[in-house]
């Protein structure tokens, strides 16, 4: 059984979760979405095509062996991902990674690992902004970089104030258009190869040029897992996932634990296709491409242009455009779960856990997002090098929670769950006694090995991190620290600390 609600003030709050609830209700989430639904959220906030910028990047620190680093890749994030379906069927939540260090580590773990995911939920959706309006300045010269990101901002916002499902059908739609772009390179590259025939070995994307090198292929992992952030977001929406008859029953839980793992499996065959014919057709060796860094982050569109032809470039390029402002809608709502989450358990202002009574979604907490999201993008649209500087400094915040989460399934089935924990102070149903939690008996392989496994890529991809976003990942974790520190010495002057 899921962790399940206690009585009073902490039951009413959990019965609303399953409902409809108005304006005003903390925890009033409308349990609406579909597999479906699901999954195209943790599609679109990967994105397809992914590789597609940093191709040229991995192509030449892997020495050639591109295809067999998103391989690699998907494996270690596997571990992640496996992680995230087991502690979803323990506290099917909003919240995600912040809910589950609650559960398996407590209230303190808890909100740092809320503190750090909202770090790359606020600033990776920020990103993706302002990729789209870099792209779409691109298209159209004559209209700023900033003003295209501020107006990518306002549509996508907008589409997540009007509701959950509606956000979903959007989604669906770019995600069907990112796909059917993929479908068309896919296609045109295969023709190619079949006329033309392959400008390099058949097996190089897996093996290499001129050997096999492991190093050279784990540097480029290190980098390439960034590209599967995202799936995460899923279990996000663990409250709005429709179960049994009538949307609720125990099978939001198993709709959510299946679509974060359908995710990344879909997200990694995806991967290795396109890398793999855009390995086949590059139109220069790795070693060339690793002699001109200022050309690989182009090299996956140059690519294109000379195998197929300049239309596929712009094709791709505008799929790209369109495709990043929806990642960045997919990010947004992610964000607005995780603070609704933290404001209905007092860890941040509680305005933002209402529920707006029309649309069913925190509207606050999304606005408060878009608000930090827009302020983030749009400043660096103003400046020559705002792309890199706000690059650099994400990811390290969700791979400390991703830290986290591993944790958490050790502590839960291993610590708390076993000897039964002490309730956990209000919040959203994580309340009741070591009978009524969920989880079943542990687990060496699934809730031991597994997780060390994660806890060791997570560990291995931070080091590698650059130094700027260490040192912001790090600032950020101190000032977590001291905003837990007050809390703490506030309820405990107030004698509510537990658990």
């Amino acid at each position: 059984m899921p962790v399940t609600g206690g009585s009073g003030e902490e039951g009413a709050a959990d019965g609303a979760a399953g409902g409809g609830g108005g304006c005003g209700a903390p925890g009033a989430l409308r349990r609406t979405l579909t597999f479906r639904d699901l999954l195209v959220y943790g599609l679109l906030f990967i994105a397809p095509m992914a590789p597609v910028g940093i191709f040229g990047a991995l192509q030449a620190t892997s020495h050639g062996a591109v295809t067999l680093v998103y391989l690699v890749a998907t494996v270690a994030m596997a571990f992640t991902a496996f992680s995230y379906a087991q502690m979803v069927r323990v506290a099917p939540r909003a919240g995600s990674v912040y809910t589950y260090a609650r559960v398996g580590l407590g209230e303190g773990a808890g909100f740092v690992a809320g503190w750090m995911a909202m770090l790359d939920y606020l600033l990776i959706p920020a990103v993706a902004y302002l990729f789209s309006g870099i792209a779409l300045h691109a298209l159209v010269p004559s209209v700023h970089p900033w003003v295209w990101t501020a107006l990518a901002v306002a549509v996508t916002t907008l589409l997540n104030l009007s509701g959950v499902r509606t956000a979903a059908r959007a989604g669906f739609a770019v995600l069907a258009m990112e796909i059917v772009v993929l479908a068309v390179f896919v296609v045109s590259a295969v023709v190619e190869l079949v006329v033309h025939g392959a400008p390099r070995g058949w097996a190089e994307p897996l093996t290499g040029e001129g050997g096999f090198s492991a190093g050279a292929v784990l540097a480029a992992v290190s980098v390439a897992v960034l590209s599967y952030l995202g799936f995460d977001a899923i279990a996000s929406f663990a409250e709005e996932a429709g179960g049994g008859e009538g949307g609720r029953g125990s099978g939001g839980p198993e709709r959510v634990a299946r679509a974060v793992l359908s995710c990344l499996v879909v997200a990694g065959v995806l991967f290795a296709v396109q890398t793999y014919l855009a390995a086949l057709l590059m139109p220069m060796s790795a070693a060339e491409l690793a002699a001109r860094p200022a050309e690989q982050g182009a090299a996956f569109y140059a690519t294109a242009d000379s195998a197929v032809g300049r239309w596929l470039q712009d094709l791709v390029a505008v799929s790209k455009a369109v495709g990043a402002a929806f990642a960045a809608l997919a990010g947004q709502a992610a964000a607005g779960r995780l603070l609704f989450a933290m404001a209905r358990d007092r860890r941040l202002p509680g305005a933002m856990s209402k529920v707006d009574a029309g649309s069913g979604v925190p509207r606050r907490a999304l606005l408060g997002a878009a608000l930090v999201t827009l302020v983030a993008a749009v400043g660096a649209a103003r400046r020559d090098d705002g792309l890199a500087q706000l690059s650099s400094i994400v990811n390290v915040g969700a791979l400390t929670a991703f830290g986290l989460l591993h944790a958490s399934v050790i502590g839960w089935f291993w610590v708390r769950g076993r000897r039964g924990r002490p309730p956990l102070r209000r919040s959203g149903g994580l309340v009741g006694r070591s009978g009524e939690l969920g989880g079943g008996p542990p687990s060496v392989l699934r809730h031991a090995v597994v997780p060390l496994l994660g806890l060791a890529v997570v560990a291995a991809v931070v080091v590698e991190a650059s130094a700027t976003a260490q040192l912001v990942g790090g600032v950020w974790l101190v000032a977590g620290l001291v905003v837990l520190a007050v809390q703490h010495g506030g309820r405990a002057r107030a004698g509510g600390v537990r658990g």
